[in-house]
Parts: structure tokens; C-alpha cells; sequence
């Protein structure tokens, strides 16, 4: 319980502060075993991860009706990108979906931008959330195992 909890904390902080929670889970998978234990401290990790990110998704988001972003997007440039990305994101909540997966599971783009671009293009929270979290416990359970595998001699 109390390696689920560190590991649900130490998500949610490197999710934030832009630090790899990958060397802490490499770690731990060398005191640890087991395709159980993977999953859950996956799941503990990509929960944490999901809250972190919805940190960043919220301070883009509210950042964004700032009167200084206002004025930024003011000029007929950057109020037409914005615009067009908006219209991509609105009625294709699959395509936003897919891009934040990638970005939760494979790392490119890096979720910590794309959580603030999904923020500041007010993707819907109920696609956003999910799909961090599943992308999100998907790569470390993985890396967790993969470690394991390593360790054990499996390649």
C-alpha cells in the first residue's frame, strides 16, 4: 500500500514539475515483481500523472481568457491559428483524443505541452482525462515490466 501511495504521489508531482517519473519507476521495479504489481503501480502512476496534467490543462485553460492572451489574440495571425485549431478539436473529439494519447503512452508530442494545448483549446475534460490515464498508466506499467523483463534476463 504505502509503495502504491508513493508512487500515486511521486505521479502526480513529476507530472507537474517536469521531471521523469520513468527513473523512479525503473527503480522500484528492481525491488519489485510481478505482472500484477506492474499493473498496479502503472494504474497508481498514471493516476497521479493524470492529476498533474489536469493542473497544467486548467492553467492553460483559465490562462487563456487572460487579458494579456486576449490581446495576444488580437492579431488576425494568431487568432486564425487558434481558431483552426479550435475548429479541429470541437467536433472531432477523437482526433484531439488520439493526439493525447499519443502523447500519454508514447511521449511525442510531449504531453506537458500538449496538456496545456488542450487547456488553452478548452478540449473537454471527459476526453482529456480518460485518455491521459490510460495512455499514462499503459507506458509505465510497460516500463515497469520492461525493467522487470531486464532484470530477469528476458529481452
Amino acid at each position: 500500500m504505502l509503495l502504491w501511495l508513493s508512487t500515486f504521489v511521486i505521479g502526480i508531482f513529476t507530472a507537474i514539475v517536469p521531471v521523469p517519473i520513468e527513473v523512479y519507476i525503473a527503480g522500484a521495479a528492481t525491488q519489485n515483481s510481478g505482472l500484477a504489481t506492474a499493473i498496479t503501480l502503472g494504474i497508481a502512476a498514471g493516476a497521479g500523472a493524470t492529476i498533474g496534467k489536469v493542473v497544467w490543462y486548467q492553467v492553460a485553460r483559465k490562462g487563456s481568457e487572460s487579458p494579456w492572451m486576449q490581446k495576444k489574440l488580437a492579431a488576425p495571425k494568431v487568432r486564425a491559428g487558434y481558431e483552426r485549431w479550435v475548429g479541429r478539436m470541437e467536433g472531432r473529439p477523437w482526433f484531439a483524443g488520439a493526439v493525447i494519447f499519443l502523447a500519454a503512452s508514447v511521449g511525442l508530442p510531449p504531453l506537458l505541452a500538449m496538456a496545456a494545448v488542450a487547456g488553452f483549446l478548452k478540449m473537454p475534460l471527459w476526453v482529456f482525462v480518460p485518455t491521459v490515464f490510460v495512455g499514462r498508466s499503459l507506458r509505465f506499467a510497460l516500463i515497469f515490466l520492461g525493467v522487470e523483463g531486464l532484470e530477469l534476463g528476458f529481452h
